[in-house]
């Protein structure tokens, strides 16, 4: 019975690593695209100030102030596209992690089931 059980618990374990491993890319592409997305804003915003301190001739705050204001205005409309891909990613994760925990219970209960009805007693 001991093989049974463990070769039922390979096949658990195989069947979880196949399914995990699509979930790498999937990090890899949400991280990539949030880290990158958030440099370019920074990258574009002190682009943008120096355009304003090189159109008035000098580092004043006049000179700075329009790019503060404009990156102070809500940004929800500049962030709203990088949450539903994270939050798919953490969703993915969680069925996954309950899918892998209902195999490995069914697992356990189908040996323990068979010992049971199919062994007897010594």
């Amino acid at each position: 019975m001991e093989h049974v059980k463990r070769a039922m618990e390979n096949v658990v374990a195989q069947e979880s690593l196949r399914l995990e491993s699509g979930l790498i890319l999937l990090a890899i592409a949400v991280s990539g695209a949030l880290r990158s997305s958030a440099l370019l804003g920074t990258v574009w915003g002190v682009m943008s100030t120096f355009a304003g301190i090189a159109q008035q001739g000098s580092a004043t705050m006049a000179a700075m102030a329009p790019v503060y204001r404009r990156r102070s205005s809500p940004r929800w409309p500049d962030c709203s596209w990088r949450f539903p891909p994270l939050f798919a990613y953490n969703w993915l994760v969680h069925n996954l992690r309950v899918f892998t925990v209902g195999l490995d219970n069914f697992a356990q209960e189908l040996v323990s089931k068979m010992e049971t009805e199919f062994l007897e007693d010594d």
